[in-house]
This record gives structure tokens, sequence and C-alpha cells, in this order.
């Protein structure tokens, strides 16, 4: 009869295990496919907290916090997408926010190339309401971040994308160069043709917006 009890409870919290893995799972695939079709600044902030709440619901999954921290990032570069940079008290809290979320899906999951990637992202965020002022900062900060990135995964192609971006927007006298740039970004292409995400919600995102680069440099 105890045997049996213990059988019972087993295969109970196996199958409890199993229904909140699926339920993670599905509601990950739909935010993380919602992201493909998010442009606002508003819809961005939605998916953060999403994100984040499915994280908190979790609490060992690195990946929730990650895609918090992105979409963070990614509705604070929408401020400036009218061409003018945005102030630094709309910019900074956002930073901070994405920031602290990575942060906590770097304590879930060390030594990780996409969360590098995001800490880079981070920096240039912070530098966007006054680029010059901040480089000396957050430029160094950001280079670091990326290298870090390439040294953990040097197949991870939002590397060679973000290193073409800087290239591209970087003044030719500060080591900016648009060939070059053009190079990186075919590189960013050749590695995302033959990247392979471990799961269907790790991190795909890029290859759209290299080919959108690249097509506008021809």
């Amino acid at each position: 009869m105890k045997k049996f009890i213990l059988s019972f409870a087993v295969s109970m919290f196996m199958l409890t295990a199993f229904s909140q893995s699926e339920k993670y799972l599905k509601a990950m695939q739909q935010k993380v496919t919602e992201m493909d079709s998010v442009w606002d600044g508003e819809k961005f902030k939605d998916l953060s907290a999403a994100f984040e709440r499915i994280a908190d619901a979790e609490k060992t999954q690195w990946l929730p916090y990650y895609y918090a921290a992105l979409t963070q990032v990614d509705m604070g570069f929408t401020l400036s997408m009218d061409g003018k940079p945005a102030a630094a008290d709309k910019i900074d809290p956002i930073a901070d926010k994405a920031e602290q979320l990575i942060n906590k899906a770097e304590e879930l999951s060390k030594n990780n190339s996409e969360i590098y990637i995001v800490k880079k992202m981070i920096a240039n965020l912070r530098m966007a309401p006054a680029e010059m002022a901040r480089y000396m900062k957050y430029g160094p900060e950001g280079a670091e971040a990326l290298e870090t990135a390439r040294q953990l995964n040097p197949e991870n192609p939002r590397v060679y994308l973000l290193q073409a971006q800087d290239k591209l927007y970087t003044p030719a006298e500060f080591g900016g160069n648009k060939e070059e740039a053009k190079k990186l970004f075919e590189q960013a292409i050749t590695k995302f043709d033959a990247f392979k995400p471990a799961t269907d919600i790790d991190p795909r995102w890029g290859k759209a917006m290299t080919e959108s680069f690249l097509n506008q440099m021809k």
C-alpha cells in the first residue's frame, strides 16, 4: 500500500510539473511570436510586463527575464524613431529597468552570449539621449559586453549584427566605415543561416533586420 501511495504521489508530481512546463512553453511561444509584429512603444511595454510576469511565476527560467529586458530596450529605442534623441529622463528609467531584468536572467544563466548581447544594447540605449557626452562611459561598457558575447559564442549572429550597426553609425573619424559595416552584415547573414536555436523559444531575432540593412546599402 505504501508503495502504491508513493508511486501515485510521484506520478502526480510529474504530471503537475509537465503541466506547468507545457503552460510555460505555450505562454512563451505566444509572446515570442508577438514580438515579430510589434513596433509600437506601448506594445513593447506590455510585452515586457507579460514576460516579467511569466519569469516571476517560473522563477528558474532565464528566457522570460531576457525577453522582458529585450523588449524594454526595444521600447526605449522607439522613443527616438522620429530622428530626435529622447530625453534622458525618459530613457534612463527604461535602461535601469532593462538592466535589472537582464541581471536576473544572468543569475539564472551564467556566461550566456545572448545576455551580453542585451547588455550591449542597454549601453547603446543609455547613449541615445546624448551620444557624445555619454560615450566615454557607455561606449567602452557596450564594447566589452559585445566582445564577451563573441567570446562566449563566436557563432552567435547577433554579435555581428551589432558590430555592423556600430560600424555603420559611428562617424568615420571615430572608426566608422560603411564598407566594413556591409561586410559584417553579410557575415551576420551567414551566421544566421547556420544558427540553430536550442528550442522554439530561444533567441532567433535579427535576421530580418540584417537583411533590411543590406537592402538599404545596395
